[in-house]
């Protein structure tokens, strides 16, 4: 169908809605064939419907990412497949809860931990080789404005987003002599269910839709792109560096 990722093989987790949605629907209209998992079906098959429709091809991965195997498998069966990964985007993460720190339960907190970060380091341990085989990789992690701001009761997700960057930056300084570039994404505020439940008196009509939003995290797919180990900020559309200490 023609674009700057034809023939070009991209996962993205979260795929279902949202942002993970939007991004894995224009991956595919430049041409990649996306690889979407989420653990919602019917997100996924609708996805899989618009991408169809419009030219594009998908694999469907129904996928809880707190299944440490089924990541395994798949990379598994992305290298029996193809043999490399040319993308992939880590978008998938749970809210957790808004809470004093002490309040949060055990369990809540272990489950976002799981969902947000180890999942996230799961993914590169078993995709880092794949995406290493391409010509251009290009790793892409969703990441918060939350990781830096800390607000008040918003300690649980904050943590798992600067554990995130922390990732990012330290893979980004290992892979930095191949062709791998590797960066994070702070979205921010988003018409999203996610953001409807952390705000649930804002207006939705006053954030950008996650067709917009993903718009501008795309690009951050092209094989052209130099940067890495940065975080892309949607709403300024620029890279920011982070100060390395000496």
């Amino acid at each position: 169908m023609g674009g700057r990722l034809e023939g070009r093989i991209a996962l993205v987790t979260g795929a279902s809605r949202g942002i993970g949605y939007q991004i894995a629907r224009q991956l595919a209209g430049e041409g990649a064939h996306v690889v979407a998992l989420a653990r919602t079906v019917g997100g996924l098959e609708e996805l899989d419907d618009e991408i169809r429709s419009a030219g594009g091809s998908a694999t469907l991965v129904p996928l809880d990412l707190s299944d440490m195997g089924g990541i395994d498998r798949l990379g598994g069966a992305i290298k029996e497949r193809w043999g490399r990964l040319d993308v992939m985007v880590a978008n998938a993460g749970l809210l957790g809860i808004l809470s004093p720190i002490g309040h949060i339960e055990a369990k809540v907190f272990e489950k976002t931990m799981t969902v947000n970060v180890t999942a996230t380091w799961r993914l590169i341990r078993s995709l880092d080789p794949l995406l290493r085989a391409s010509d251009a990789g290009r790793a892409i992690v969703m990441s918060s404005g939350a990781a830096h701001s800390a607000k008040a009761y918003w300690s649980l997700y904050a943590a798992t987003k600067a554990a995130c960057e922390a990732m990012v930056r330290s893979w980004a300084n290992e892979t930095m002599n191949t062709q791998l570039r590797v960066n994070a994404v702070n979205p921010g505020a988003t018409r999203t269910r996610m953001r409807a439940e952390a705000m649930p008196g804002e207006d939705p009509k006053t954030l950008p839709t996650a067709r917009e939003v993903a718009a501008k995290i795309v690009p951050l797919a092209f094989p052209d792109v130099t940067e890495t180990g940065k975080i892309f900020d949607v709403r300024e559309n620029r890279f920011l560096t982070y100060q390395n200490p000496a």
